[in-house]
């Protein structure tokens, strides 16, 4: 086998128990609103990023490029 290839095949994995679920988030909350002030550039910024979005907004990106 060359160095630096490991093996391949079905063994032992981790298996899936439940899963668990988040708890309820309050987005009004002093906290909440703290860190959106310092987020959202605008009202239609601070709704988007609560999920309240409209049709036509630009869609984002799903994740952050790594430099």
């Amino acid at each position: 086998m060359p160095p630096g290839k490991g093996k391949k095949g079905k063994g032992p994995g981790r298996r899936h128990g439940k899963k668990q679920k988040k708890p309820e988030v309050d987005i009004l909350s002093p906290a909440a609103m703290l860190n959106l002030y310092y987020i959202a550039h605008n009202a239609a910024h601070c709704l988007q990023l609560r999920g309240f979005r409209w049709s036509g907004a630009p869609k984002g990106k799903k994740g952050r490029n790594k430099t």
